[in-house]
């Protein structure tokens, strides 16, 4: 059950307070942060209400402006009470309070812890962006450190995913700091005591069925009566994992230096490159698209696939969301395309499509006559088998051939829009238009202008 808690204040000599304070210090100024302004993500919780009280007892020292966030899920009953604690507490140390209120839906083969974390870091990115925040405050702590490398270590996971947390790390274009991720729990328990401050406990934590509960519940007692130095022990063996991942990445770098140009990798150090760097590498472009690691297994595969297949095959291997694809000798992440759409046009300078933008602009003696558009029906549609077009001064010719040709990648070619009139195929976004339609002379005409989503951007 959801409940406000409050310590109880208790003898200020208790280990915590001097350690939580120094804490938040040494990361703002390792950071640079001193003099800037820098948020809080406050939940209402033990942790973050000492991570708050903590930043601003020392903010005066370091000229730092600060700033609380919430984000409010709903997912729980008792949330609007989280939001009247959170507003307490920074009423009393005089830290203003933005909130946003996210809504967090099931998606298909993903938890809702999953969902519901991804929801409020981007809220919290949103957040801390709109504040103008040099950088976001979280409280994890050394007890939440030990318990991510034990959940990555059942797993199965490499250095990287053993190296858990890291206490500085720049995602979503913000800077995220963890001041206590050296920190046991029983300090931060100190210093609450020490202050006297409520907080408030979240029911969800006390459930068996999410696995760090469990895990928490089952398994860390007899850790701690086994190893007297949990949780300090494992966070070390995080950081010198963190250490072996960053040898692994340099490699990477070194084995991608003249292969890699920012956005795609040549395929030939994956010939070339033993079985262990070639997976390294792939691993490590897989990692600066934003994509997690594969399995060992799934890995092995697609590194088959990838340095196998013909310079221009019709590979498709999609993870995390993304495709990997080969054009031309090299490997590139890409968005798959949607499997069909089409939609008429009835005059419209802009038409949202699900892969992109496509625009009809107004021009003069140039592009697909107006006239002829629009003395039809029109559709916007992707491509299909077996289409032709003639270019003026051209025979007509296949599209495919046009396609490839012009250098497009074989997945962008189905899904580069089509207009077509009553039924005729009239212009190729990014190919041309077909003679018959092509405006000439004094003739007002379209131009197609076509705006894909980067692999970046919002579905």
């Amino acid at each position: 059950m959801d409940a406000t808690r409050r310590s109880r204040p208790a003898d200020s000599t208790l280990p915590g307070t001097a350690t939580l304070r120094t804490a938040v210090a040494a990361a703002l100024r390792d950071a640079g942060l001193e003099g800037s302004r820098v948020a809080v993500a406050l939940s209402g919780g033990r942790d973050s209400i000492a991570l708050v009280d903590a930043a601003a007892s020392v903010r005066d020292d370091l000229r730092v402006a600060l700033v609380a966030l919430h984000v409010h899920h709903g997912l729980s009953p008792h949330a609007d009470r989280w939001v009247e604690v959170c507003r307490d507490r920074c009423a009393a140390l005089g830290v203003p309070l933005a909130i946003r209120r996210v809504e967090v839906s099931r998606r298909p083969r993903t938890s809702i812890e999953a969902t519901a974390r991804d929801a409020r870091y981007a809220a919290l990115a949103g957040l801390a962006l709109a504040q103008g925040a040099g950088a976001v405050l979280l409280a994890h702590h050394a007890d939440d450190q030990a318990e991510t490398v034990l959940l990555q270590l059942v797993r199965g996971s490499g250095p990287q995913g053993l190296a858990a947390m890291p206490a500085d790390a720049v995602d979503r274009g913000v800077r995220w700091l963890r001041p206590f991720i050296g920190v046991p729990r029983e300090a931060i328990d100190a210093y609450v005591a020490v202050r006297g401050l409520g907080y408030v406990d979240d029911e969800s934590n006390a459930d068996p069925r999410y696995r760090r509960n469990a895990l928490r519940a089952r398994v860390v007692p007899a850790l701690r009566a086994l190893a007297p130095g949990y949780p300090l022990t494992v966070v070390r063996a995080a950081r010198l994992q963190a250490d072996a991942g960053a040898l692994l990445d340099d490699l990477a770098a070194i084995d991608a230096r003249s292969a890699y140009d920012g956005a795609s990798l040549a395929r030939e150090p994956l010939r070339a490159l033993g079985p262990r760097r070639a997976a390294n590498l792939l691993r490590w472009f897989l990692r600066e698209h934003g994509l997690p690691a594969p399995s060992s297994v799934r890995l092995a595969e697609m590194l088959r696939q990838l340095a196998n297949a013909g310079d221009d095959a019709q590979v498709k291997l999609v993870h995390a969301g993304r495709a990997l694809g080969i054009h031309r000798g090299r490997i590139f992440v890409h968005r798959p395309q949607p499997l069909w759409w089409a939609q008429p046009w009835s005059g419209a300078e802009t038409v949202e499509l699900p892969h992109g933008t496509l625009r009809l602009l107004r021009v003069e003696a140039a592009g697909i006559a107006a006239g002829r558009l629009g003395a039809g029906r029109v559709i916007i549609r992707p491509g299909s088998p077996g289409e032709r077009l003639g270019l003026a001064g051209r025979p007509r010719r296949p599209v495919a051939d046009l396609l490839r040709e012009a250098g497009v990648p074989p997945w962008e070619r189905t899904g580069l829009p089509r207009v077509c009139c009553d039924d005729v195929l009239v212009a190729v976004a990014g190919i041309g238009v077909d003679a018959r339609f092509a405006a000439t002379g004094s003739e007002s005409g379209y131009r197609l202008e076509w705006r894909p989503l980067l692999d970046g951007s919002p579905c």
